[in-house]
């Protein structure tokens, strides 16, 4: 590890911002920590019970307020009060399981899995059978701990020290989980690698972290093998799921080894060594955000980040080993590698998908998980399948949905229980889509529109939660708590951090705005990563001298002390008259017309927006047989104006819906087929729009549109 440090970006007392969050020596902490419990536990003195002036309320006042976060000074003795921490655990910030404080790193917490667990399905894949699909096969807890064993212990044969760096390069699948147990377990590095990154990223990867072994399968082998003179480091190819006879083998004089994942198994299993357990302080993992512009980053995260970040969700939710869970979203993001901590902490069973999502309705069908995570997208998509087929069904049932979903969502709303004949009726139908038997939901990654967090609660039941987090606080920094039923905001910190907004004077946000606070979301705790990797400019661009987190992200507190998230400082464009815009907001906006499959809001310095359409292929072929019009190809049908103009009607209903203001509205529109993917570059791995990509991918559609306003607006003057 001495050796990985040495070239991190951040200095070697960095990681001391994890264990104290001031500057203030030990006497003043304690100063500061006597005086805020004594605010909490203090009542309003009774001096001021008769007075016409009202004090400050205290904490504890605030809190029975606020219901959700408790708010403190930032400082102890001129500080505003301005820091929001969980109502949950005010005092301290978490960063241990409450319940197993001798969980310190992430091999402690799937020893504890096996310990507990050890005979309990763990990870499943579906097997074929004569060519087609079959059930689910599943590996315990104890066999993974087995296989992770041997393949720790085989990289350790072919040389592999401690602190080295392991590429994970492939998709979703059990090898994927037990590779990053062998890392954790004899202090490896591990360093996910989408998928669907090219050989140049992949390169740029391999050598600024300096792996010394890849795990990759055979379509993620060819990448490699392209750029194998360039990547000096790499001294170890593991091959998922290939055969002895596919794998080629390489000269000597390279000096890289490729071998199966099966034959490093066996050759573990005639080695096998100790663990070399890490410590908390030490790297768990390199996460490369794949970001919408420039190079990739490393997010250096320590054990302790990861298991704080867990511990403190562990707070507001808990699963038990009775859960099924289904994993699709990568691994190599955040969200899903956050996920699966917490899966193995409670013993969960995790199948994965078969790798492609067009087949996973059908994994959900077979599996029939309890526990379910997705981003916005694809929630999107489910909420307008729902609505159009409801329209489709007939006029008495859409009736009796419209009844039953009014009816539902008046008891939520009310805090009672609702009627039951509801989803015998109308909603099981609707959940049979995800398995039947999902209790908890979770949406993150970007915004999900209030109207469809509320459809969720109502159509699917049980525990629904949106949360924001990112790659630099180990994924959650507030999640929405059990029980609440407002919609629209991403609920309170977690536990494992704190929360302040700063002002930014040049988005006219300010902490003392009213109704609600505003600014740019920055946060503290042991949560916090490390710095990104040798890269201490763009450290210290968004790590404060005092160990707050500058995340870009514009939030506000609303009622109850919940979290919003209202813009993004970066993504914003300004427009010709001096209006800021923010075209994510837009676009998750216009995300619920049925016409849109994906949205582009660009805008060029003009006075107005305009739209790249993504087309829904199925709904712009029912509006045109609705409608009686001919076309030869759907391509025709797109540059139709009659088509374009019906789309457009539609975004502008669906906006003032969502009451976006006059200047936000698009005023143009392009349809197009092709979709945004990663493929084509238009999109991140997190389904984020490259923004700059897309302006030039479309730069020619973007400007004919500026010239027909251009000249529409010369005509009206004339």
């Amino acid at each position: 590890m001495s050796s990985l440090k040495s070239k991190r970006a951040i200095p070697e007392n960095g990681n001391q911002k994890g264990k104290e969050f001031t500057s203030m020596d030990s006497t003043t902490a304690q100063r500061r920590l006597n005086t805020i419990h004594a605010h909490l536990v203090s009542a309003v003195e009774s001096a001021f019970s008769h007075s016409h002036l009202r004090s400050s309320p205290t904490a504890a006042e605030f809190l029975s307020e606020q219901n959700y976060s408790v708010v403190l000074p930032e400082k102890l003795q001129t500080g505003k009060w301005n820091v929001y921490r969980s109502a949950r655990s005010p005092l301290k910030l978490v960063s241990r399981f409450p319940d197993h404080p001798d969980i310190g790193t992430l091999h402690d917490n799937f020893l504890l899995a096996v310990d507990f667990f050890g005979d309990n399905n763990y990870l499943g894949t579906r097997i074929r059978v004569d060519g087609t699909v079959g059930e689910y096969k599943w590996m315990t807890y104890r066999e993974a701990a087995t296989a992770r064993t041997a393949i720790g212990c085989g990289l350790i044969h072919h040389g592999i020290l401690k602190g080295s760096c392991i590429g994970l390069y492939f998709i979703n699948r059990p090898e994927w989980i037990i590779a990053d147990h062998a890392c954790s377990a004899y202090s490896l590095i591990s360093v996910p690698l989408y998928d669907t990154l090219g050989p140049d990223a992949v390169k740029y990867i391999i050598n600024h972290a300096e792996l010394k072994a890849v795990f990759c399968v055979p379509q993620t082998l060819n990448p490699l093998l392209s750029i194998l003179s360039e990547i000096p480091s790499v001294r170890l190819i593991v091959v998922v799921g290939g055969m002895e006879n596919e794998v080629p083998s390489l000269p000597s004089s390279t000096g890289i080894q490729i071998v199966t994942y099966s034959r490093l198994l066996n050759q573990g299993r005639s080695y096998l060594q100790p663990f070399c357990q890490p410590k908390p302080d030490d790297i768990a993992t390199i996460c490369y955000t794949s970001g919408t512009t420039g190079t990739p980053k490393g997010v250096v995260l320590t054990h302790g980040n990861l298991i704080a970040n867990a511990a403190g969700f562990s707070l507001t939710v808990k699963f038990n080993p009775t859960d099924v869970y289904i994993s699709y979203l990568p691994l190599a993001h955040i969200f899903e590698r956050f996920n699966q901590i917490n899966l193995a902490h409670y013993g969960v069973a995790v199948g994965f998908y078969q790798g492609d999502n067009m087949r996973l309705m059908d994994d959900l069908a077979s599996l029939r998980p309890t526990l379910f995570c997705s981003v916005p997208r694809l929630y999107n998509r489910i909420y307008a399948g729902i609505l159009n087929a409801v329209k489709e069904s007939g006029t008495l049932k859409e009736r009796l949905f419209n009844a039953a979903y009014n009816s539902k969502k008046q008891a939520i709303m009310n805090g009672k229980s609702p009627s039951p004949i509801w989803d015998r009726l109308v909603f099981n139908k609707i959940k049979a889509r995800l398995g039947g038997r999902v209790r908890f939901m979770a949406s993150g990654a970007s915004p999900l529109s209030p109207d469809v967090m509320d459809f969720l609660k109502i159509c699917f039941g049980g525990h629904i939660i949106e949360g924001y987090g990112m790659t630099e606080t180990s994924c959650v920094i507030s999640c929405m708590d059990e029980g609440d039923i407002l919609s629209g905001h991403v609920g309170s910190p977690n536990p494992a951090c704190e929360i302040k907004l700063v002002d930014v004077p040049e988005m006219n946000y300010t902490s003392d705005d009213q109704p609600y606070p505003r600014g740019e979301i920055c946060v503290r705790g042991p949560i916090v990563f490390q710095g990104y990797y040798k890269d201490e400019m763009q450290t210290r661009e968004v790590l404060d001298e005092d160990g707050w987190l500058h995340t870009g992200d514009i939030g506000l507190w609303h009622t109850g002390g919940r979290l919003k998230i209202i813009d993004r400082k970066k993504n914003i464009f300004k427009l010709a008259q001096g209006e800021y815009i923010a075209p994510e907001k837009i676009e998750n906006v216009y995300a619920k017309c049925k016409f849109i499959a994906q949205c582009f809001i660009y805008d060029s310095l003009n006075s107005s927006l305009v739209a790249i359409v993504s087309v829904d292929q199925d709904a712009l072929k029912a509006w045109a047989s609705s409608q009686g019009i001919k076309y030869k190809d759907l391509e025709q049908l797109c540059n139709d104006p009659r088509a374009r103009a019906a789309v457009q009607a539609e975004m502008d209903a669906v906006g003032r819906d969502a009451q976006l203001r006059g200047f936000e509205f698009a005023k143009s529109v392009t349809l197009v087929l092709e979709p945004f993917t990663m493929e084509n570059g238009l999109l991140t791995p997190t389904f984020k729009i490259k923004r700059a990509q897309a302006k030039a991918y479309f730069a020619k559609a973007i400007s004919n549109m500026y010239v027909e306003l251009t000249t529409s607006d010369s005509s009206h003057v004339k």
